[in-house]
């Protein structure tokens, strides 16, 4: 079992800067992936980033590349997702999920969700 518990997001304007946390807790997390996804008001969920826990190896959507950056801090056993130049339309609610089956990219992959975190963007 991993618990996820999400936390900063919230309103900003666009070109700004907000950091997602991802406090994870219940197994050792050396052979998990962490991911972010969000979803829009009539979008399906979408991948955005993720990262490897064991090396780091970290991924990105073509749409939010160059922009947001996925990082983990063992320490606190935290993924962070730092979101510059933000958009409109990277307004979304944002969920933190872990895999333990080993892909990146596919959300059916991941087996633990957190509850999300809201992110408006304002023009």
């Amino acid at each position: 079992q991993v618990q996820l518990v999400e936390s900063g997001g919230g309103p900003v304007q666009a070109g700004g800067s907000l950091r997602l946390s991802c406090a994870a807790s219940g197994r050792t997390l050396n052979s998990v992936v962490l991911g972010w996804f969000r979803q829009a008001p009539g979008n399906e969920r979408e991948f955005v980033a993720a990262i490897r826990w064991n090396n780091g190896f970290a991924v990105y959507a073509d749409s939010v590349k160059g922009r947001f950056s996925i990082s983990r801090d063992n320490a606190k056993n935290t993924v962070y997702l730092q979101m510059n130049s933000l958009k409109p339309e990277d307004t979304a609610v944002y969920y933190c999920a872990a895999s333990t089956r080993g892909s990146l990219w596919v959300s059916g992959s991941y087996n633990y969700w957190g509850q999300g975190t809201h992110v408006t963007v304002s023009s």
